[in-house]
């Protein structure tokens, strides 16, 4: 089978990821979830007019210039409206939050006045609106202020909150069941053998996917053997998984089980091997409701491909706006030579020079095995195929990786 290219396979993976089902959450639990409708507010908010400041409701027409001596006649406390109306030439002790009371139409702040027993001596003149919150100024009822497809944060649970929703409704996570391959493989905290290595990888898979608000269960490590491998994937079928991503065993050697466990098991292979550096060995199939990605053992081109994959994946499933990763302009803060037939994904720390341009300067050495290189990146920079040898300074395009 011929490389993919990589927008081809992106093109794969999304093909028919329609976003899953909607579901009802309590608001206390919509953080970082997706809406799966337009929400619109159930009420205005505020309600009525409302005092912005503690001091004295009043006619602004009473206080037109300063001096003017006005009769108190009340208390307003937030939540607890006066019942009488302000006639002309009185006044009520007001609180932040407080109703404004029928016929005030003006807030003079407590310290521009001055108290004198049952009467209030104003200071400063003023005028209508002054210091009060217009009814409605927030929101009205029925304004749309979230929109489907919205990754809820902090500040929109707020919000909503304040729109009267208790429930929200939601897309459902999606599922990923993740499953290594490799002999070689022990856990962290072990002593390991010779020839054998930690496993690292789904580590950060599991907190990739994780953070752009999947599920995730764990399969553990499977034996390079067509048995193991097999019962895995059927156990990834049987906890009726959205996506199994596999890592290892994607090469074509006499130990890599994984595509041939995928087909022996039905599975329909959209692409195995795509046209990028890192992460020419990556597979994509389906089997039925279940989508699998196939990524390369190399815990570098492990996560890149996850990242440039799995992620708009996951967010398509997840019913999102922002399913694509955006690229931004940036110039080489190193220089690097000339490109293969391949995409490359460089490895790169960020900076700003002098004239404030962002600078990506690409790691020394990217090796697809060096993890410690990968940990201190902050983007990719991103090589077309056969793009010339570049000087420092010049344009390239990057994506920022999560922090």
């Amino acid at each position: 089978m011929s490389l993919m290219p990589v927008a081809d396979a992106l093109a794969a993976i999304l093909a028919d990821a329609a976003p899953l089902v909607e579901e009802w959450v309590p608001l206390a639990s919509g953080h970082r979830r997706v809406l799966a409708r337009d929400l619109s507010a159930t009420r205005t908010q505020p309600p009525l007019p409302m005092s912005a400041m503690d001091g004295y409701a009043i006619r602004a027409a009473d206080a037109a210039q300063p001096g003017a001596r006005l009769t108190v006649i009340g208390e307003v406390a937030a939540g607890r409206p006066a019942e009488q109306r302000l006639e002309a030439g009185e006044a009520m002790r007001i609180f932040t939050g407080g109703v404004v009371p029928d016929g005030a139409d003006s807030v003079v702040i407590q310290e521009d006045t001055t108290r004198d027993g049952d009467a209030v001596i104003l200071n400063v003149p003023s005028r209508p609106g002054h210091h009060i919150r217009a009814a409605g100024i927030d929101f009205h009822q029925g304004d749309v202020l979230l929109r489907a497809g919205t990754r809820l944060s902090d500040r929109d649970l707020a919000l909503a909150a304040s729109m009267n929703h208790a429930k929200l409704p939601l897309r459902r996570r999606p599922k990923i069941a993740m499953l290594a391959t490799g002999d070689e493989l022990v856990m962290p905290g072990t002593c390991p053998g010779p020839g054998q290595i930690l496993y690292a990888n789904g580590f950060a898979l599991h907190a990739l996917a994780r953070d752009e608000g999947a599920d995730t269960v764990d399969l553990g490590i499977a034996a390079d053997t067509l048995e193991s491998t097999t019962a895995a994937i059927r156990r990834a079928r049987e906890l009726d998984v959205d996506i199994l991503v596999t890592t290892g065993g994607a090469s074509a050697g006499d130990h890599d089980m994984v595509l041939r466990s995928l087909q022996a098991e039905g599975v329909a292979m959209s692409f195995w091997k795509i046209a990028m550096r890192p992460g020419k060995p990556m597979m994509h199939g389906t089997l039925g409701g279940l989508r699998v990605i196939g990524l390369p053992g190399n815990p570098v081109s492990s996560y890149v491909c996850a990242f440039l994959f799995l992620v708009p994946l996951i967010r398509a499933l997840s019913g999102r706006r922002d399913v694509a990763h955006v690229g931004e302009s940036a110039v080489l803060g190193r220089a690097i030579g000339g490109n293969d037939g391949r995409e490359d994904y460089l490895r790169a720390s960020l900076d700003y020079d002098s004239m404030g341009r962002l600078v990506a300067t690409p790691v020394e050495r990217q090796d697809s095995s060096l993890l410690s290189q990968l940990a201190s990146a902050q983007a990719l920079v991103i090589r077309p195929p056969c793009a010339p040898a570049a000087d420092v300074g010049a344009p390239c395009r990057i994506i920022k990786l999560p922090l």
